[in-house]
């Protein structure tokens, strides 16, 4: 209820010259409610509760059968989805990028629409809501995946081997991400049950990929090959895949490339036709790896609404989504596909058509745009008194209700194992053999097959591969880094988009060595003392 309240405060504040100091407030107003809080249930606890409530499950005693490690994993599973398939992921892995930006409306300056402006405008701070969400959930499910493996042995079950490398597999996931995000985070490996356990400093970027390391080549052992149609668990082929891409990122390209060849020996495979890779009938299908889950048909929906958030703001959207939602406030108008991406597709390039679409209307004079139609992009103009808004089209499927969707949310798809696979090749000198992975992406997408083998040509060629094949799935930002592009690729794109849009003052797009991390969470850096003067630099 506190943060309810708090939340509502941030929401009246009116103008957004005050934004920065109100966040300031409602942060410094949080952290004294938590420790109030905090202290009057210690006193209240030491007084009265000399057993457990019965409302309550000690974690302690919790596990003692298999049923329950199940019950626990799933639990881990359904974190992840605040990790992968939130609004920070594709705020930072996409707006963060070249790929997409976003809706400017002038009349809506809440803090959070500015929040997720000033990431994509590369003028964020330690105080962005956007950017702390990612570092929370990310410590949630590896705090499920940690109450696991402390666990693990209390008893002997069947499928002990198979949980815990699960958990080792959401672990490696999630501290991946923070590393990648951040840099060198706290490092827990087992839940914290003290002051002393629960407050850390920051570990190096080198311990926090070895504990990654590790815990995937031990999920890689224990975790069973794929099977088909997949129970939309982590596998052997989502271990290797995942262990492949650490190595990579790292420059380890020869460590890397045995993992890939083994994934391409276990029956995954490309869909036909590209679209075919986002239906709904093929979701956890021959061409995933590992995606999150989501079911909007159970009693209790675990509904998805990615689309909603992606489509122009509108009063309906019926138009384009079936079910009528008013996307105008705080919904819609994120994530919108750039020309500067549009233009990177070859012509012929089915993806084009399969990952956007346009939805084709009028503006009042209120500035409140309204769609008539929803056509395709490929050779699209506009008719006479119309205007063409593009859209990501990947994740739009038939619905019932708005605002819940039955899409998963793709993490690795085996188009991506093929172009890792690429890659690790080309960067030890093996060009030729790289081709053949390469050329399979392009062929299923209706292109001419490459015959460059210039190791920096065809490095090129793979990362505009990677572009158009892994659009708004959240990989362009950290390829942009892991390339050690970002500063001069996003220079270049700020400038033309200040020449396009009058809203972007002369602050926005400051690409500097700084802006390639992001700020640890000023909530993070109040409530834990160990993390003070070890804020990222710039920030």
């Amino acid at each position: 209820m506190i943060i309810a309240v708090l939340s509502n405060y941030m929401q009246r504040v009116p103008s957004p010259r005050r934004a920065h100091a109100a966040r300031k407030n409602y942060l410094r107003m949080k952290k004294y409610f938590i420790v109030l809080f905090a202290s009057l249930n210690l006193l209240s606890c030491n007084k009265f509760l000399d057993e457990l409530p019965r409302t309550k499950t000690d974690v302690n005693t919790f596990f003692s059968s298999q049923a329950d490690f199940e019950l626990a994993i799933n639990g881990a599973y359904a974190a992840l989805r605040n990790v992968y398939g939130s609004k920070s992921a594709w705020i930072m892995g996409e707006m963060r990028s070249d790929n997409t930006h976003y809706d400017y409306k002038a009349s809506d300056q809440a803090i959070v629409v500015v929040d997720r402006y000033n990431v994509a405008n590369f003028t964020d701070d330690q105080y962005n809501s956007q950017t702390a969400a990612k570092w929370n959930t990310a410590y949630n499910a590896i705090s499920a995946a940690n109450n696991i493996l402390d666990h693990i042995n209390d008893i002997s079950f069947n499928s002990k081997d198979y949980v815990e490398g699960q958990a080792r597999f959401i672990r490696a996931l999630c501290y991946f991400e923070l590393v990648r995000y951040y840099g060198g985070v706290p490092l827990y490996t087992s839940q914290a049950r003290s002051r002393e356990e629960t407050y850390l400093g920051r570990s190096t970027v080198e311990e926090v990929y070895a504990l990654i390391e590790a815990d995937l080549t031990d999920a890689g052992l224990k975790l069973p090959l794929p099977t088909f149609p997949q129970n939309a668990k982590a596998t052997k082929g989502a271990a290797f895949t995942l262990l492949a891409d650490v190595y990579i990122t790292q420059k380890k390209f020869a460590a890397a490339e045995p993992l890939l060849k083994q994934v391409t020996e276990m029956n995954y495979s490309l869909w036909s036709n590209y679209s075919d890779a986002f239906e709904l009938a093929n979701k956890n299908g021959k061409e995933s790896i590992f995606e999150i889950q989501y079911d909007a048909n159970l009693a209790t929906p675990q509904a998805s609404n990615f689309i909603y958030n992606f489509i122009p703001r509108m009063t309906s959207s019926a138009v384009i989504t079936g079910p009528s939602q008013n996307t105008i406030t705080d919904l819609g108008g994120f994530n919108t596909p750039t020309s500067d991406l549009i233009n990177t597709y070859e012509g012929g390039d089915k993806r084009l058509d399969a990952s956007i679409a346009i939805a084709e209307g009028t503006f009042d004079n209120n500035d409140t745009f309204t769609a008539t139609a929803l056509n395709s992009i490929v050779n699209y103009t506009a008719p006479p008194g119309k205007i063409g808004r593009p859209f990501i089209k990947k994740y739009l499927h038939p619905h019932t209700i708005a605002n819940q969707t039955n899409d998963n949310w793709p993490v690795y798809r085996y188009a991506e194992t093929l172009l890792l696979l690429a890659e690790s090749l080309n960067e030890q000198g093996k060009s030729n053999e790289a081709l053949a992975y390469l050329n399979q992406v392009r062929t299923r997408a209706g292109l001419a097959s490459l015959t460059v083998s210039d190791v920096e040509a065809l490095r090129e060629a793979i990362r505009r591969e990677r572009r158009v094949e892994l659009a708004f799935e959240n990989k362009r930002w950290l390829d942009l880094v892991r390339a050690g592009k970002a500063i001069s690729v996003m220079s270049a794109y700020g400038a033309l988009q200040k020449q396009q849009y009058s809203y972007l003052t002369p602050e926005t797009y400051n690409v500097t060595e700084n802006r390639l991390l992001f700020p640890v969470p000023y909530a993070e850096m109040q409530l834990n003392m160990k993390l003070s003067g070890q804020q990222n630099p710039g920030y």
